[in-house]
Order: structure tokens, then C-alpha cells, then sequence
């Protein structure tokens, strides 16, 4: 079994690059953390969320699950939301996807994987959702992707409609949800152009995705 040494020592070779470059850096960032953005993300490891779109440590705050579902009796993608709002008072939320998600795929497929079919039902309610749309798109690997934008914005609207987000809009709060997916293929998020930030945006969201750019 291989042990966490080399994790610890490229730990202290990055802490040590912070340092040279600004040697305040870790007691500023100690002191408070202000992010103007919450991202929910797919646990996937190829996906970190802060490289992806170049913000420091304290910038983004994170929460990620398999297929970056939002469910509203998962308590602690909840409470990561209600933390965010209430007392971070992030501007933004962002559910962020990515084609070719194997969460997405598994639950596409009716795959049994075990507990984790147990999650994925709530993918699978996008799929029979959209059931009629999907059939249309011949192509298995196009049918993913479709799926994995649709999975996104069902997500989105999701987010719009928990307590949390509900109450900040009627207390005039600004907090804007977007639905961004990501390709592994080149590295580039594409915007699913859904915006919702009151809820008569969030009455009139579609829950089609629009063609995205290549």
C-alpha cells in the first residue's frame, strides 16, 4: 500500500512556492475567506474546480457529489448552500457538469454499482423526464453529453427552488445560479445558458439546453 509521503512533500514544495511569491499570503487567507462563488461540481478527479477557472484559495467555495446532483433532503449539499448564502453571502452559484460523466453514464446505462444506483435515480428522473428528446439523438456518446446538460439544468433549477435560495430572493438578496458544463476533450467550459436570479426567471427557466459553442 503506498503511503501519503509523496502527497506531504509536494504539500510543502507548493506551501514554500505561496510563501516566496507573497509571503502574506497564508496569514491574509487564515484570517477570513470571501468568496464571491459557490461551485457544485461532479466529484470527478479530473475536475478541480479552482484550476478550472483560475481563482486563488478563498475565492471559491465548493461543494461536489457524484453527478453534481442537488437533491433536496441531501442535507449537506444543503447546508453548503445555506453557508454560502446566509453567511458567506456569495453572489453566484454555479452547478458545474462534464460530458462523458460516468454518474450520468451508470445511470443512462441502468447500471447496478450498488448503494450509489440508489443516487443516481435522480439522474435517471431527468432521463425519463426528457425521455422523448433523447430518443431523437441517434448517437450513444451525443446522448451522454445531451444528458449531461440536461442532468445540469435540472440541477440548476434545483438550487432556485430549495428554501435557501427562496428566501434570500425575498429578501432582496442578489444571487444569481448558472448552469456551466465542462469537456475533458480540450479543457473549456461551455455555458449552458441558463440564469436564474428571482423567481420569475426561475418560472419562465427552460429546461432544454440550447446549443452550446464547440
Amino acid at each position: 500500500m503506498r503511503d501519503l509521503q509523496t502527497l506531504l512533500e509536494n504539500n510543502r514544495a507548493w506551501a514554500e512556492e505561496i510563501k516566496a511569491q507573497d509571503p502574506e499570503f497564508f496569514p491574509t487567507l487564515a484570517r477570513q475567506q470571501s468568496p464571491s462563488y459557490l461551485w457544485i461540481g461532479c466529484s470527478d478527479s479530473r475536475m478541480p474546480a479552482t484550476h478550472l477557472v483560475g481563482l486563488k484559495p478563498g475565492e471559491l467555495f465548493v461543494h461536489r457529489n457524484v453527478a453534481n446532483v442537488v437533491v433536496h433532503t441531501d442535507f449537506n449539499c444543503l447546508s453548503v448552500i445555506q453557508f454560502a448564502v446566509d453567511v458567506l453571502r456569495i453572489e453566484h452559484i454555479i452547478v458545474c457538469g462534464h460530458y462523458g460523466c460516468g454518474g450520468v453514464q451508470a445511470a443512462m446505462g441502468n447500471l447496478k454499482l450498488g448503494l450509489i444506483d440508489n443516487w443516481l435515480r435522480h439522474v435517471q428522473d431527468v432521463m425519463h423526464c426528457h425521455q422523448t428528446l433523447l430518443s431523437k439523438v441517434d448517437d450513444e456518446g451525443q446522448r451522454l453529453d445531451r444528458l449531461c446538460e440536461l442532468n445540469v439544468i435540472a440541477q440548476v433549477l434545483n438550487v432556485g427552488r430549495t428554501t435557501v435560495v427562496q428566501n434570500a430572493w425575498e429578501r432582496g438578496q442578489e444571487v444569481a445560479v448558472h448552469g456551466l458544463i465542462y469537456s475533458l476533450d480540450d479543457g473549456l467550459l461551455r455555458d449552458l445558458q441558463i440564469r436564474i436570479a428571482n423567481r420569475d426567471e426561475l418560472s419562465a427557466a427552460k429546461e432544454e439546453p440550447v446549443a452550446v459553442s464547440s
